[in-house]
């Protein structure tokens, strides 16, 4: 099928189109515009397109008004997110980051939702020399951010390591072959020389085209019973399918994705549907298939609309199915059953195969030393004796993987003597929350999230003591806009931001991931939120049924209704 142009489209192309048709395949005047030294910041046209390269311009919202007294112009920096398949990482691509941070970013890294490093912080005059360290260490930003796809998710607890590393590798895979193949990034960032002809058209992109996708695209691959990707979250997922421990292929599922707009009810978050199965050997053939349906199809006059979840919500699953088949030339087969039980991470040592993992629990993806407790040092000097791996999971943990039983003993003592904390002590609410950056650094903000939700939760623990809940595992997550890159709407309590202290509260989603919250309370900030949650965690407590989660509690009492679908989410 040819590509479309900008004149294909129906109605008036978005600002973003416009913009990606006169930037020569992502180069722009990225080149020029970094190169400029009267300004720490880069125009406005070229920090849209440098998305595509895997990073952001921000700045330091807590010294906003401060430098605008002085005369000063922001605090300019630059985020970047590392493309990093399934969250896998080597020792020394660890310490390569630790080192970035240290030296070129703010002394921190943040272990993302979508299992990859993000680091904070940079200065226009050193991204080129950061990008080109990572690169060193094998590693790259390119289309960590941008209109298409984005880091590939996999699954990462280790008790089931038999298989992991199978679907590893595919998901790896597949994240190779839906890379953009522009040799921009190359020629910016990493001194390429410069053969190709700005009037090379279709040659360029033969996946992706002039325009690149209308909206981000997210991939993940889950291996039930753990769905710790949150694969109905992802606008396309591959749902591993075993018999016999081995691994037949996977059912694909389709239109997910958790961003939103306030007071916009033509935007929701959805839950992607099973559409069908493939075997192993046909998932970059799917994958890539899916995405061209997306790129001809999708909303490309308005932003908001743009994701692949209203694609499918308007042309209906059967459509996408029989256009899939029809792109394949042959037929996906009918779904195969299988069972999630939860979402979450497994803490602590585990062993399988003769190897020890080690989940360790990061609060929401913060590493750093923080007063009395060193983490990011302590995690240093593993990386120094370490000789398997680091996964980030999707949860902001860390799991050290694949230890010999020999660096076992090794790992437990620097663990000890750094007092690095698998989570065990915390209450199990702490152990299941998940928040976002929000402020300072991201510009979307509206409230606080990753600097706040471990307040909050100190105080909800307090209630959750007196209820005997404690130990009860609830999920909760907060973002501090409905961009919702900490997936609130799949939390059984969800918070967005709103305001200034203030949130949207939600309640009801499934522990396994696999429901939506609603809107319980609007726009309410911390006093109204813990009277609010009291009296239902005393009833939860006092009325729970055997083994019933607290999302599944809150629908069966009548506090919210069940939300199957994102149709319904503001209904």
């Amino acid at each position: 099928m040819k590509i479309k142009e900008l004149t294909d489209i129906e109605g008036t192309p978005s600002e973003m189109e416009v913009i990606k048709d006169r930037t020569n395949y992502l180069r722009g005047n990225i080149e020029e515009s970094f190169a400029e030294r009267l300004t720490a910041s880069i125009p406005d046209e070229d920090t849209k397109l440098l998305k595509f390269h895997g990073s952001y311009m921000q700045d330091d919202r807590d010294i906003r008004n401060e430098r605008a007294q002085q005369k000063l112009e922001p605090a300019y920096q630059f985020m970047i997110r590392v493309r990093l398949p399934a969250g896998v990482a080597t020792p020394h691509q660890w310490l390569t980051m630790d080192n970035l941070a240290n030296t070129h970013g703010n002394g921190t890294l943040k272990l993302t939702t979508r299992q990859t490093f993000q680091m904070h912080g940079i200065l226009k005059w050193n991204m080129k020399s950061t990008i080109q360290e990572m690169n060193h260490a094998l590693m790259d930003t390119i289309a960590a951010c941008g209109d298409v796809n984005r880091n590939v998710m996999s699954t990462s607890n280790p008790y089931q390591s038999d298989v992991h590393g199978e679907v590893y590798d595919i998901s790896r895979e597949l994240s190779e072959h839906l890379l953009p193949k522009t040799r921009a990034y190359h020629e910016i960032w990493l001194d390429e020389e410069k053969v190709v002809d700005s009037n090379e058209a279709e040659e360029v992109e033969p996946m992706y085209g002039r325009y690149y996708l209308p909206r981000k695209f997210k991939i993940g691959f889950a291996i039930p019973p753990a769905n710790d990707v949150d694969i109905y979250s992802q606008d396309l997922g591959f749902i591993a399918i075993l018999e016999g421990g081995k691994l037949q292929g996977f059912n694909v599922t389709v239109g997910g994705g958790m961003g939103m707009t306030h007071g916009d009810a033509n935007t929701y978050p959805q839950l992607a549907r099973v559409i069908g199965f493939c075997p192993p050997d046909k998932v970059n053939e799917v994958g890539e298939k899916i995405l061209t349906i997306q790129r001809d199809y999708g909303n490309r006059t308005d932003r908001k609309n743009a994701r692949f979840k209203y694609t499918v919500d308007r042309l209906g699953l059967d459509w996408i199915r029989n256009e899939l088949n029809t792109r394949l030339g042959w037929e996906i087969e009918e779904e195969r059953p299988f069972q999630f039980d939860r979402n979450g991470d497994r803490y602590g040592w585990i062993e399988s195969d003769g190897k020890w993992h080690l989940t360790l629990f990061i609060e929401n993806g913060r590493v750093k030393d923080f007063d009395g407790y060193p983490l990011m040092t302590g995690l240093r000097e593993i990386a120094h004796v370490h000789t398997g791996e680091f996964r980030l999971t999707a949860n902001q943990n860390l799991i050290i993987s694949n230890v010999t039983a020999t660096n076992k003993a090794k790992i437990d003592a620097l663990v000890e003597k750094y007092g690095l904390t698998d989570g065990k002590g915390n209450s199990a609410l702490r152990q299941n929350s998940m928040a976002c950056v929000a402020l300072p650094t991201c510009g979307l903000a509206m409230a606080e999230a990753e600097r706040y939700l471990p307040v909050l939760i100190s105080k909800i623990e307090d209630t959750l003591d007196e209820a005997g809940l404690r130990d009860e595992e609830i999920i909760i997550r907060m973002s501090g806009c409905p961009n919702s890159c900490s997936r609130p709407a799949l939390g059984e309590i969800g918070f967005i931001g709103k305001a200034p202290g203030k949130y949207n509260m939600y309640l009801g989603a499934g522990f396994a991931g696999d429901r939506l919250n609603k809107m319980y309370r609007e726009n309410i900030g911390e006093e109204e939120i813990l009277a609010t949650l009291k009296p239902i965690f005393f009833q939860f407590a006092k009325e729970r049924q055997e083994n019933e989660h607290f999302g599944d509690f809150v629908i069966r009492a009548g506090y919210v209704a069940a939300v199957t679908s994102g149709l319904n989410f503001h209904s």
